[in-house]
């Protein structure tokens, strides 16, 4: 039913948001040099890696780590708006047509953050889907306290539901959370 209930939302959020996206991609493209979309490798479920798709928030040439590594200098302006409404997930709900994310699961990692993968494995966490929101991120638990994270993630996955995870999207459509903190 999750399945199901994922590929019917994406659809509909990728046909009804088109227009929105279409906007946001311009503005991306026009506000910094570089493509409006970043497409970077994740680990998905059973720690098959996957191209993650997302508004590009930081300049072009930024490197390639995790959010929390990451000087707060090197996110553009309309970057940080996006992130605070956050708006540059949408381009994840083609991820979660494709079945390589769920709406609501851990955040996906990248490949090099071997602490963090360490932690999930540990907990069993790469046997479901990574998803666009979830309770860490709800709870402001980022990529940079792997076993705190893994933990939540940990949680969500013996716990999850299918009005669990309606409550974790309102929460996150209404503001919740607040994403990966960057360095000063």
């Amino acid at each position: 039913m999750k399945r199901a209930f994922d590929f019917v939302v994406a659809a509909l959020g990728l046909v009804l948001l088109m227009p929105a996206m279409l906007i946001i991609g311009y503005l991306v493209s026009r506000s910094s040099p570089g493509g409006a979309l970043f497409v970077q490798a994740r680990v998905g479920r059973s720690e098959k890696p996957f191209d993650c798709y997302k508004f590009r928030t930081m300049a072009h040439g930024a490197p390639v780590a995790g959010s929390h590594e990451v000087a707060a200098s090197w996110v553009t302006p309309i970057g940080k708006r996006l992130r605070s409404l956050k708006l540059d997930e949408l381009p994840q709900l083609l991820n979660v047509l494709r079945g390589e994310m769920s709406l609501v699961g851990p955040r996906p990692c990248l490949p090099n953050q071997a602490e963090v993968i360490a932690a999930r494995r540990a907990r069993n966490v790469f046997a479901i889907r990574p998803g666009i929101t979830g309770i860490a991120q709800l709870a402001a638990i980022d990529m940079s306290t792997p076993e705190k994270l893994a933990e939540a993630d940990s949680r969500y996955m013996h716990s999850r539901s299918f009005l669990g995870d309606l409550r974790i999207i309102a929460a996150t459509v209404l503001g919740g959370g607040g994403g990966d903190a960057l360095k000063g």
